[in-house]
């Protein structure tokens, strides 16, 4: 329908372009006549509009299951059909720029690019720093820092993703939260494993498995529990011991469907087998 038939006897055509453009606002009544003419309701209309919002949530919450999964190929598929710009909520626009800046940082790519995304978060939509997409971002800088060997500052971060971790809410949030959380406590420990802080490592792996049990989260449980592997094998733990948390891990990998961590765990076996790490 033209911009002329659709406005005949309603408003001007002038007019009608100005709603379109969003530079001015139409009146109840002739959004209304507006509306049926176009064999619709503005009831409907404003049912269109949240049907978008709740596509665009699901979407990217698909995104930071397939984050978490590692997919990363995947997830920048995905997300580079979704235009920034065109979104609307302030809690959108964050979760699209930490997964965007968090994923290119994880996948090695340009410190501009992890630094201008994670930035918007840090500077304009969350200048105060109080939601958990401000320690997200942090978790994104620090991963930035530590895979550009420049493990002071990424360790300046890893502090303050750990400083966010001892304030956790005692009230019950919900699943995404925690895996959050536990994305978050994964990471940080993996780092302070590569530094050979092994007792902070260990402390934050316990706090994760601590989290899955009282969450009902298993998840994160094979990454975890194959943390909890090299630490101990760095450690000299007893052969027992290590053989344990190698059948601990094998077994919540195939429960969770991890075949990123089958992969790893049966490098780390091959790797002991052979002699090239070290077992008390």
């Amino acid at each position: 329908m033209s911009q002329c038939k659709l406005c005949d006897g309603i408003c001007t055509q002038a007019t009608l372009s100005k709603f379109e453009s969003n530079t001015h606002v139409p009146s109840l009544t002739i959004l209304t006549q507006l509306c049926a003419r176009l064999g619709m309701t503005v009831e409907e209309l404003y049912q269109a509009e949240e049907s978008t919002v709740t596509q665009l949530s699901g979407a990217l919450d698909d995104i930071e299951k397939r984050l978490m999964m590692e997919d990363y190929c995947q997830a920048f598929q995905e997300l580079a059909v979704i235009d920034p710009d065109q979104i609307q909520s302030v809690v959108a626009q964050m979760q699209f720029y930490y997964l965007r800046g968090l994923m290119t940082a994880l996948t090695n790519g340009h410190v501009i690019d992890v630094s201008y995304d994670l930035s918007l978060i840090f500077n304009v939509l969350d200048p105060k720093q109080k939601t958990i997409f401000t320690s997200l971002g942090f978790l994104g800088m620090a991963e930035m820092y530590s895979r550009n060997h420049q493990p002071k500052r990424a360790q300046a971060y890893f502090n303050k993703v750990k400083q966010f971790l001892s304030q956790l809410p005692d009230e019950q949030q919900n699943e995404q939260y925690y895996l959050r959380v536990l994305m978050m406590v994964y990471y940080t420990a993996e780092f302070e494993m590569t530094q050979q802080h092994y007792a902070d490592s260990e402390r934050l792996i316990n706090i994760g498995v601590g989290l899955c049990s009282e969450q009902h989260v298993t998840f994160y449980l094979p990454d975890l529990k194959f943390l909890a592997t090299q630490c101990a094998i760095a450690l000299h733990r007893p052969t027992l011991t290590v053989q344990g948390l190698m059948s601990e891990t094998l077994a919540f990998a195939k429960i969770n469907q991890n075949e990123v961590v089958e992969v790893k765990l049966a490098a780390l076996k091959r790797q002991l087998e052979k002699g090239q790490l070290r077992e008390a």
